[in-house]
């Protein structure tokens, strides 16, 4: 599913989160959205799966403009995971699951055969098989993350949109939640916090500030010191690995001779002693 954003604005109360930003993301494509807390990557993903109208511009699924499609089409086609969702605790990890597949069933409908085979499948992708009995409040907030990405494969979706997915997960289960995600053929937008996982598993990364788009293209292309430094307001080096840019991020020092610990500690082994 192709993803089109045309000059997008949202505004709350009078303030503008959202300032005309325009992006394409192509058909089985990775968008990762970069940027400080209050950029607007949670407005633009929320305008992407319906929760949030757009004041003006137009956001296109396969040329079509979101708001006409109906919403029980893009139910079945747009999966998401956000940093809010929560689910019923008493409710077990299987039953979670299964309603991944609501959009797919009528009023009355029960699960078939199908239905089953891809609560199975996202339960086996997650690595959840064992946890299927177990009820979702026992369990931990990583363990409910991967819950809830479960439930968004379950969905069998065209689009994934993701919003930090990866909060709440140690490092392993980061890097094989986005190695799914990556592997999984459909057309992904998600914001991610680090860098370095949006260089390893996004095709194409957006950065925003203040509710603008600052930079889109590949990471290793945009993701630039100049560009990190100024969007997040810290010094960056960045290395190469196999063409994937790394990076190495210190807090930039914008006080005086008597400034705290980390600049003196830096100055004295000679780091970045041209940012005071």
């Amino acid at each position: 599913m192709r993803l089109d954003l045309d000059s997008v604005a949202v505004a709350l109360g009078g303030r503008t989160i959202l300032d005309h930003v325009s992006l394409t993301v192509h058909t089985g494509q990775f968008l990762a959205l970069a940027g400080p807390n209050g950029s607007g990557k949670s407005t633009l993903l929320r305008t992407v799966y319906r929760a949030r109208r757009p004041h003006s511009g137009t956001v296109r699924v396969d040329g079509r403009d979101l708001w006409s499609v109906p919403a029980a089409e893009t139910a079945r086609h747009i999966g998401v995971l956000m940093q809010e969702q929560h689910t019923g605790f008493e409710f077990t990890v299987a039953e979670t699951v299964a309603l991944g597949r609501t959009p797919h069933l009528g009023l009355f409908d029960r699960l078939t055969r199908a239905d089953h085979e891809a609560i199975g499948d996202a339960l086996d992708r997650t690595g959840l098989t064992s946890f299927a009995g177990r009820r979702v409040g026992e369990l931990s907030g990583g363990e409910r993350r991967r819950v809830l990405l479960a439930r968004a494969l379950a969905q069998q979706p065209r689009l994934l949109v993701l919003d930090e997915p990866t909060n709440h997960l140690d490092l392993r289960h980061q890097l094989e939640l986005l190695e799914l995600v990556r592997g999984l053929g459909v057309t992904v937008i998600a914001a991610l916090h680090s860098l370095d996982l949006a260089a390893t598993y996004a095709d194409t990364t957006a950065v925003l500030r203040d509710g603008r788009l600052v930079a889109h293209g590949p990471p290793a292309e945009v993701l630039t010191p100049e560009t990190i430094g100024a969007v997040f307001g810290v010094d960056a080096t960045v290395h190469h690995d196999d063409g994937v840019p790394r990076f190495v991020l210190r807090p930039r020092c914008v006080c005086p001779d008597d400034c705290h610990w980390s600049c003196r500690t830096r100055r004295s082994a000679g780091v970045g002693a041209d940012a005071g």
